[in-house]
């Protein structure tokens, strides 16, 4: 296979245990991201499988043309920088596939949909696609609607989000405000 320039350029993340990376093509789909916290979820992705060989390496998130990778506290940027790039590089000369489709089929992205959603979580997952997930994807993370009960919206974070220090006034002033102004419902927003 003939080899690709890869452009690769690293983004800080307000969380210090994340870095995200921007590659200039897209490596996943068009919208979604899908996020790895261990050896056996990676296992359903060649390039979460490349990330999570990395000794230091606690977690990794796919986007559309971005990669977010978490450390541990063992975990050394200036040796995981190297070898993230190059798993990157060998990731995208392989010609692999981000995530097989049968991972992507099975619904592993995130905002996916189910078959009982209500109006209300159609418009809960309506300003969080349009108003929220854009925003927190500069930073290299996502959050990802889990359900709607009695007043409350429970979300994960996903990628540089989660664990992130900032991450609790980010879920409280920012997306809990964003969906009280826009869904009356709501009334709380929680972090699984």
């Amino acid at each position: 296979m003939e080899s690709k320039n890869v452009d690769i350029r690293l983004e800080f993340t307000p969380n210090p245990n994340a870095l995200k990376y921007v590659l200039d093509e897209h490596i996943l789909i068009p919208r979604g991201t899908a996020a790895f916290t261990d050896q056996a979820s990676a296992a359903a992705s060649p390039l979460a499988k490349r990330l999570m060989d990395i000794p230091g390496l606690a977690s990794c998130m796919i986007g559309y043309n971005f990669v977010s990778v978490t450390k541990t506290s063992e975990g050394d940027w200036e040796f995981l920088d190297d070898l993230t790039r190059k798993a990157l590089k060998d990731h995208i000369h392989s010609g692999e596939p981000a995530v097989s489709p049968l991972t992507l089929d099975r619904g592993a992205i995130a905002a996916g949909t189910s078959g009982t959603e209500t109006e209300l979580d159609k418009k809960i997952k309506e300003v969080l696609d349009r108003d929220i997930r854009p925003a927190v994807a500069m930073d290299g993370g996502d959050i990802v609607f889990e359900r709607f009960e009695e007043g409350v919206v429970y979300l994960y974070m996903q990628g540089s989000c989660a664990g992130c220090p900032s991450s609790t006034a980010t879920l409280k002033m920012g997306i809990e405000t964003r969906l009280k102004q826009q869904v009356p419902e709501v009334k709380e927003v929680v972090a699984l």
